[in-house]
């Protein structure tokens, strides 16, 4: 799956199904809060909720969704289990290039009506709100 391949045929879209789902996981500000902070290194649940200020319950269900997405591992270390990112190095990358990509585009995706920030829905293609000069028509 290769998410740079120019779609020639709609039939060919299934093909994207594992990177939409991949950046799904990615989108909720939480988990890429600890994302971030798994960058400077090993943490613990404990030591995350107290950096983060979250709750534990809260923190344990997102490392639980970002082990499973295979972006986390965790070992154990006597009670505890210490979390980790799996690919470091590509993960620092791909948020820096989120980054520029938000600095150039004016963080213009947080006015989408259908994903920006406050929106609480995840709306099926036939229900997506249209954007700037359509939305006025």
């Amino acid at each position: 799956m290769t998410i740079t391949k120019t779609i020639k045929d709609v039939s060919e879209v299934g093909d994207l199904s594992v990177a939409a789902a991949f950046f799904h996981g990615l989108s909720d500000p939480s988990r890429l809060a600890i994302l971030q902070h798994l960058t400077l290194g090993e943490h613990r649940v404990r030591d995350l909720t107290a950096h983060l200020g979250l709750a534990q319950s809260t923190v344990s269900a997102h490392l639980a969704c970002l082990r499973e997405c295979g972006l986390v591992s965790s070992r154990p270390e006597g009670r505890a289990s210490v979390f980790s990112l799996v690919a470091a190095q590509e993960l620092l990358a791909m948020l820096s290039a989120a980054e520029r990509l938000l600095e150039s585009s004016g963080q213009a995706v947080a006015l989408c009506p259908n994903y920006g920030v406050g929106t609480t829905t995840n709306p099926s293609p036939d229900l997506l709100k249209a954007h700037g000069a359509e939305a006025q028509r």
